[in-house]
C-alpha cells in the first residue's frame, strides 16, 4: 500500500487502525471494520464517539454480509431513514423526514448532488456503485456550514476504494458475485490492484448488474417490468509526492439502461387498492461520469497543518422515454422523449490548522458551475416549436455554487469540547430557455441568493474513560432555489404536471439536538432527540389549472412554515461469549403548512410520505473475526396513515388510508472458507409477506435466497 500521510483527514478516514468496539447504531459489523476515527461530522480526524453529531458507519464488512442492493439499500437498516423505491432502480432514502433535494451525497468530498435534482424522492443515489465504496458516514440533521445547500435531513459521504497492493505484492484483486432469487438478479464485480514502483498504485473494477422481475410475497407474485441492466467502471490512481502528501486521480462511471418506473404503466400489480397506471412504458437510461483530481497533505509548515485541494468534473445525463395511449381512444400511441445533460465543474480548498490553545481552526471554499441543456421530443410531432424550448427543466442554463467557511472545535473544559461554525453562500441561476405554459414561447429566468447560516455543537464526556458522551446543539441548513425548482416543465406526482415558478427564496431550517453516546465492553448505545424547525419550504401549490392530458397543474411556492421532530435509540450488547443483541427504533412526527386546493387557503397538514414508527431487532452469533457468524432480524413498520393531501392523491403508490404496516424477518450467515474465499447466504422476507415501503411504487421482494461469494488473490 501507498504511504498513508498520517495527518490528513481522508487518510485518517481510511488507514489510521481500526478499533473493534465501536458503536454501530444498531447494525452489527464484524470485528475491526468499523475505524476508530471519522471526518464528514467535522470535516476533521475524530473519533466517532467523541463526535456532536448523531452518526452511522457502515463499514466494508456490514456492505458485504448485508449483501446491499444499491446505495439507497444501504441505508435501509439505519435508524430514522425510510427507503422508499418508486421502482427497483429508483431508491431515494428519507432522512428523518427530508428526501431529494434536501439530502446531500458526496463522493470523496465532491458533490453529487446538482441543480436539476428534483422534489420528493428521485432515483440519482442509485446511480453510484456500492461494490466501489469502502464506507460510508452518514451524519443526519443539517449540515449547511460544512457542505453548504441540500444538507438538511443528512448528509451521506462514501468513501472509494483505494489501491492495496504493495511492493511486497504487485497484484492483488478480487472477483464478488451475489445473486438473489426474489429479484431474479445477478450482480459480478472484477476489481484488480497493482503496486506501480515504491510510490503509486492503481485500482481498477468493473461491475455488471442484471436485476430481473422482483417476485413479491405470497400473493403479489411476478411484478412485470420491473427489471433492468447496469454497467458500471472505476479507476482510482493515487501517487505518493512524499511521506505527507500525495495526488489522487479517480473516474468512475455508471450506465443505466430502461430502468422502468412501472408504477405509471398498466404493468403495475395493485396493492391494497392502489389504481394501475395507463402509460404503456415509462423507461429511463440514466449515466453518469465523475473524475477529479486531489491534492492533501499533512505535517505542513505555516498557519495550517493539513490541506486538501480538489479540482472535479462531473456529468449527469438522462432519458426518458414514454408511451401512452392515444388521446380520446383513437389513433396511434403517443410516444415523446425528454432529458438532460449536466456538465459540473467542481473546485475546493480547505486547510486545518494543529491544534493550539484556540482549538483547532478549519477554512474552506468550494465553487460547482453546472452547465445544463435539455431537450423534449414527440414523436408524433417532432416539429412543434414549443417542444424545443427546454426538457423537464430548462434549456442553456447555468447554476452556480459559491461558498466560504468557517470552523472552531476547542475544549471549554476536560470534558467539554465545543465546534462553533458559520458559512457564507452564494447561489445564481441563469436560464436562457424557459417554456411559459399559457402561451407556450419562451422566456428567461435570472436570480440569485446569499444566505449565512452557523452552527453551535458540544460534546461532553461524562465518564471516566472516555465512553460516555452527551453531545447536541444547533445547527442551522438552507436550501438554495435549483434549477428544478424554478423550471421544471414535466409530470410531477400521479395526475400532476409541475410548470416554471418565479421569486423563490431558499428554505431555511434550525435544528435542535441532544444525545447520548456509549462505547464499552461489549455494550454500545446512541440515542439522540430532535426538532427541526422549517421556514419557508418550497412546495408545489395547485395553480387550478388543467392540462390537456387533464393533468393538474402545480407550481412552486414559498409556503408557510413547519416542523419535524423525532427519536431514535440504537444499542447493541454482548450476552455471552460469540452472542449479541441488537437493534434500533425510530419515532418521528412532522407537520407543514400547505396549500391543499387551488383555493388561496393555507391549512396545516402531515409531512409528505411521514416515516411510520419504525423498529428493528435482531441476534447475532460471531465465532471470532474469521469464523463463521449468522444472524437474524426482525423488521416491524407501522401503518403509515398519517397522509398529507397530496400523499392522499398518490393513488398508484400510496393504498387508501395509507400504507399497510409490516412484519419482516430475515436470516444471514456467512463463512470464511479459506484465507481467499468468503461465502454469504441470506434468506429475506423468510415469511413470503406481502408490503411496501411507504411512499413506493412496488412491494419488496417476497421470499428470496441471497448467495455472496468473494474470491480474493
Amino acid at each position: 500500500m501507498l504511504p498513508t500521510p498520517p495527518a490528513l483527514w481522508l487518510a485518517a478516514a481510511l488507514a489510521l487502525p481500526q478499533d473493534p468496539q465501536m458503536p454501530s447504531g444498531g447494525i452489527q459489523d464484524a470485528p475491526a471494520d468499523l475505524p476508530t476515527v471519522v471526518v464528514t461530522p467535522t470535516g476533521s480526524a475524530r473519533k466517532a464517539v467523541e463526535t456532536p453529531f448523531a452518526l452511522e458507519l457502515l463499514g466494508a464488512e456490514t456492505l458485504l454480509q448485508r449483501t446491499y442492493r444499491t446505495t439507497p439499500q444501504v441505508l435501509r437498516d439505519v435508524p430514522g431513514v425510510m427507503v422508499q423505491e418508486t421502482a427497483q432502480g429508483q431508491g431515494s432514502p428519507y432522512i428523518r423526514g427530508f428526501t431529494g433535494f434536501q439530502t446531500l451525497l458526496l463522493v470523496d468530498g465532491v458533490r453529487l448532488n446538482n441543480s436539476v435534482f428534483r422534489a420528493g424522492p428521485n432515483q440519482y443515489w442509485n446511480t453510484l456503485d456500492p461494490l466501489s465504496v469502502e464506507r460510508f458516514e452518514l451524519v443526519k440533521g443539517p449540515s449547511s456550514v460544512l457542505y453548504g445547500s441540500d444538507a438538511i435531513g443528512g448528509t451521506l459521504q462514501a468513501f472509494t476504494k483505494r489501491p492495496y497492493a504493495d511492493s511486497s505484492t504487485p497484484w492483488a484483486g478480487e472477483l464478488y458475485w451475489r445473486t438473489s432469487s426474489a429479484e431474479e438478479s445477478h450482480v459480478a464485480r472484477a476489481e484488480v490492484s497493482a503496486a506501480l514502483g515504491e510510490r503509486s498504485g492503481l485500482l481498477v473494477g468493473l461491475t455488471g448488474k442484471e436485476f430481473g422481475d422482483v417476485q413479491g410475497g405470497r400473493d403479489t407474485g411476478t411484478q412485470e417490468n420491473t427489471g433492468y441492466d447496469e454497467y458500471d467502471a472505476d479507476v482510482k490512481l493515487e501517487h505518493a509526492l512524499s511521506s505527507d502528501s500525495r495526488l489522487t486521480f479517480l473516474h468512475q462511471r455508471v450506465r443505466q439502461n430502461n430502468v422502468p418506473r412501472t408504477h405509471r404503466t398498466i404493468f403495475a400489480v395493485p396493492f391494497e387498492g392502489t389504481d394501475v397506471g395507463s402509460e404503456l412504458r415509462r423507461d429511463l437510461d440514466q449515466e453518469r461520469e465523475l473524475t477529479y483530481l486531489a491534492w492533501e497533505a499533512g505535517a505542513l509548515e505555516g498557519p495550517f497543518e493539513q490541506a486538501r485541494a480538489t479540482l472535479s468534473w462531473h456529468e449527469q445525463e438522462e432519458t426518458r422515454d414514454r408511451i401512452r395511449p392515444p388521446s380520446g381512444g383513437a389513433g396511434p400511441n403517443r410516444r415523446d422523449l425528454q432529458g438532460f445533460d449536466v456538465g459540473t465543474l467542481g473546485a475546493s480548498l480547505e486547510g486545518t490548522s494543529a491544534q493550539t490553545s484556540l482549538g483547532t481552526f478549519s477554512v474552506g471554499a468550494s465553487f460547482y458551475r453546472d452547465d445544463v441543456d435539455s431537450f423534449r421530443r414527440n414523436l408524433a410531432d417532432p416539429d412543434n416549436p414549443a417542444d424545443a424550448i427546454q426538457g423537464p427543466v430548462a434549456d442553456d442554463a447555468t447554476y452556480d455554487l459559491f461558498g466560504l467557511f468557517a470552523q472552531d472545535e476547542f475544549a471549554l473544559s476536560e470534558r467539554l469540547d465545543l465546534t462553533l461554525g458559520a458559512r457564507l453562500n452564494h447561489a445564481a441561476v441563469n436560464a436562457r430557455s424557459v417554456r411559459d405554459p399559457q402561451t407556450d414561447t419562451r422566456f428567461s429566468i435570472r436570480d440569485d441568493w446569499t444566505t449565512l447560516v452557523g452552527s453551535a455543537r458540544f460534546s461532553y464526556d461524562v465518564g471516566d474513560e472516555g465512553g460516555a458522551h452527551v453531545f447536541g446543539g444547533l445547527s442551522q441548513g438552507f436550501r438554495a432555489p435549483n434549477l428544478s425548482d424554478l423550471t421544471r416543465f414535466d409530470s410531477a406526482r400521479s395526475d400532476e404536471f409541475e410548470v416554471p415558478a418565479e421569486g423563490l427564496e431558499p428554505e431555511r431550517y434550525l435544528s435542535y439536538e441532544l444525545g447520548l453516546k456509549l462505547e464499552g465492553e461489549g455494550t454500545s448505545a446512541q440515542i439522540a432527540a430532535f426538532y427541526t424547525s422549517i421556514q419557508d419550504p418550497i412546495l408545489r401549490v395547485p395553480t387550478g389549472n388543467v392540462n390537456a392530458d387533464g393533468e393538474a397543474e402545480v407550481q412552486n411556492r414559498n409556503v408557510g412554515d413547519g416542523h419535524v421532530l423525532g427519536i431514535e435509540l440504537a444499542a447493541s450488547v454482548d450476552l455471552a461469549r460469540d452472542w449479541s443483541l441488537f437493534g434500533h427504533t425510530t419515532l418521528l412526527d412532522g407537520e407543514v403548512d400547505t396549500f391543499p386546493t387551488s383555493a388561496p387557503s393555507s391549512s396545516r397538514e402531515p409531512l409528505d410520505r411521514l416515516m411510520p414508527w419504525t423498529t428493528e431487532a435482531g441476534l447475532r452469533y460471531e465465532r471470532g473475526a474469521r469464523g463463521p457468524w449468522a444472524e437474524t432480524l426482525a423488521i416491524y413498520a407501522d401503518d403509515a396513515d398519517e397522509l398529507s393531501t397530496r400523499d392522499a392523491s398518490d393513488t398508484t403508490r400510496i393504498p387508501p388510508g395509507g400504507t399497510p404496516g409490516y412484519f419482516v424477518w430475515d436470516v444471514r450467515g456467512g463463512w470464511q472458507v479459506s484465507s481467499a474465499l468468503d461465502v454469504t447466504l441470506a434468506v429475506e422476507n423468510l415469511l413470503d409477506r406481502d408490503y411496501r415501503v411507504h411512499g413506493s411504487g412496488q412491494n419488496r421482494p417476497g421470499r428470496g435466497v441471497l448467495l455472496g461469494l468473494r474470491l480474493r488473490f
